[in-house]
């Protein structure tokens, strides 16, 4: 894989062992165009498997950036991955719930995850985030997921979605925590189709 925008494009990033699904290029790319300046934002990465969203993250000016990924064995590859980056970015090897559970309020601007869990614990998982009040006032959560899932059906509690954005078989969700606030990345719910991805990986 390879860091596609920033400071850091074109640098690859190593899979490590283990379960791991590597998001495609052609994703990050579309994502962080929708997010636009990130500079100077706070950004974590859960369920962060070899830490390219986060590293990608990192190289378009966001920090702090955290990644939490619970895999122990993932461990070097994670800490080699991001060796090149010099502004402020961790790993917390534990689960994302229990990251979730120590987390102070208003932690993070944006948050991505990618669960590999079945549609109902994923929205457990979101409705914890939103419970824990873990993202700042007009903060952006994002969630990856299989199309089948069909997350985009379910209701939140404490979050408005805002966009989704097609690529093969997996989406992208994007939620807002303040639908009240103005904000430059607000805009209607789109569902678009981005051809040039066929497959998920």
């Amino acid at each position: 894989m390879r860091v596609t925008g920033g400071i850091y494009s074109g640098r690859t990033v190593r899979c490590p062992k283990g379960v791991i699904r590597p998001s495609m290029d052609r994703m990050r790319e579309s994502v962080f165009s929708i997010l636009g300046n990130i500079e100077g934002l706070s950004f974590l990465d859960l369920f962060s498997g070899s830490g390219i969203i986060g590293i990608e993250a990192a190289s378009r000016g966001a920090s702090p950036v955290v990644l939490v990924e619970k895999d122990f064995i993932k461990k070097n590859v994670i800490r080699e991955n991001y060796s090149f980056v010099e502004s402020d970015i961790s790993l917390r090897l534990m689960s994302v719930e229990r990251y979730i559970q120590l987390a102070e309020p208003k932690s993070f601007n944006l948050i991505f995850l990618d669960p590999p869990f079945p549609r109902q614990e994923k929205k457990k998982l979101i409705d914890k985030i939103g419970e824990k009040q873990i993202l700042r006032d007009g903060g952006i959560l994002m969630i990856h997921y299989p199309a089948e899932d069909e997350l985009d059906r379910v209701e939140f509690e404490h979050f408005r979605l805002i966009d989704k954005r097609k690529y093969g078989r997996s989406i992208v969700l994007f939620f807002r925590n303040r639908p009240d606030e103005d904000h430059s990345w607000e805009q209607e719910v789109e569902n678009t189709e981005d051809n040039s991805c066929d497959s998920q990986s």
